[in-house]
């Protein structure tokens, strides 16, 4: 492509730069443009990768036809597979009506997937049908659908990374990758950083109607230098922050480096101490803490639950063991061990409220098995049984405990087999 033709499909697009990474993608994209082949567009997040499916559809015989970007990423991984292909009345919960899905509206266009590395693997596979034969099912269907669509994808992904890590499918990679297009990173595109602030800059004092801000010398070469790990995003939003927030309009090195992190290198604001270095002692000191009061909580209810359980064991002893026996059944008074807390003389029933009463609160804390079949004997299922008549609901029921716990104890004893 001859340099006249690139100038103006750059001044329709409103694209600024002159890169020789820039220039390969823009005449990349215009060759492929009258074809139907798939295209993948890579490069980092923040670069402009967007820019390319619009300039192949309207360089396309699809221009006149419909044209959708779609941002996978942005789409929750439960109705993704709607969005793009459609579903069926009642085909789960909300859907009330049919829909076409991406694939059924833009037939005969174009469609973008950006961040298409984020597609769950089920979406994957309906996906790679479509490229392959035009082919797909809607959700809750079972008619097969036909489209014509020319898609166009991008990502920021590391692709060969995802396809060994099982993330992606290599099958639909090379699919989608018949037409490679590497967008540069900003930091490789030289002066094109500085011809980039200066279109932002117009942009933002037009309109806001403030003066335009500019670049010393100084503050150009720090721009150069900077990896702008956010690329031409980045360079846009700082641009904003200096022309609203500072009040010259020349914005020289050191007022450059207000807006920009130090640390080329990273992306991150880790909280800096006076002295300059980050303070990771801190940090320890409130994890130790959290840990020191969690092993207390942690031996504060052990000792309960300790102390719980001697107090349901001595209850056991008082009430025999038959577990929670009505006063009816209970033991004569004589028969009942004797213990230092309590007189010899005390009444058997008086004894036996309040422990029924512990036994009770204890019972929401503890689950009914552990409270009750604990000291249950083979002796007592099997006794249970005959009253009941082999009637094991019944027989839970005058044991105090639940139809399931019963039946592993049944299998537990062996009575099951008897």
């Amino acid at each position: 492509m001859n340099t006249s033709e690139l100038q103006k499909i750059k001044q329709r697009y409103n694209i600024v730069g002159n890169c020789d990474g820039l220039n390969r993608a823009l005449d990349v994209a215009l060759q492929v443009a009258p074809t139907d082949l798939s295209v993948l567009i890579v490069g980092e997040s923040g670069v402009g990768k967007e820019i390319i499916p619009r300039v192949i559809h309207d360089n396309s015989p699809r221009r006149r036809e419909k044209y959708f970007a779609i941002n996978c990423g942005s789409i929750p991984e439960g109705t993704i597979d709607s969005e793009l292909f459609g579903h069926e009345k009642g085909s789960f919960t909300g859907a009330i009506g049919e829909s076409e899905g991406y694939f059924g509206v833009a037939n005969k266009g174009t469609i973008f997937l950006d961040e298409v590395g984020e597609l769950p693997l089920a979406t994957q596979a309906r996906l790679l049908r479509v490229l392959e034969t035009g082919e797909y099912i809607r959700v809750g269907g079972q008619k097969i659908m036909k489209t014509d669509v020319r898609i166009v994808a991008a990502t920021n992904v590391n692709m060969r990374k995802a396809i060994s890590e099982g993330r992606f499918r290599e099958d639909l990679y090379y699919r989608l990758n018949t037409i490679p297009i590497q967008m540069p990173a900003l930091r490789d595109r030289g002066n094109d950083i500085v011809l980039l602030f200066r279109l932002f800059a117009m942009q933002i004092a037009e309109k806001y109607r403030l003066p335009k801000i500019t670049l010393t010398e100084d503050a150009k070469a720090i721009m150069l230098k900077y990896k702008w790990p956010g690329n031409v995003r980045q360079l846009k939003n700082i641009t904003e922050q200096m022309s609203v927030l500072n009040e010259g309009r020349e914005i020289d090195a050191d007022t450059l480096r207000r807006f920009i992190p130090q640390d080329p290198e990273s992306t991150q604001l880790a909280p800096i101490s006076p002295s300059g270095s980050h303070s990771y002692e801190s940090e320890r000191e409130i994890l130790y803490k959290i840990l020191y009061e969690l092993r207390g909580n942690v031996s504060d209810l052990r000792r309960d639950m300790n102390s719980l359980r001697k107090q349901l064991d001595e209850a056991r002893q008082l009430n025999g063991a038959g577990g929670f026996r009505s006063l009816i059944d209970a033991p004569a008074a004589s028969t009942l061990p004797e213990r230092s807390n309590r007189s010899a003389a005390t009444p058997v029933y008086a004894q036996q409220a309040p422990l029924q009463a512990e036994e009770a609160e204890a019972e929401e804390i503890r689950e009914p098995e552990t409270l009750n079949l604990n000291d249950l004997g083979r002796q007592m299922v099997e006794k249970a049984l005959e009253r009941n008549g082999g009637n094991r609901k019944k027989a839970a029921q005058e044991l105090g405990i639940s139809d399931r716990t019963l039946y592993r104890r049944i299998k537990q004893y062996g009575l099951d087999k008897a």
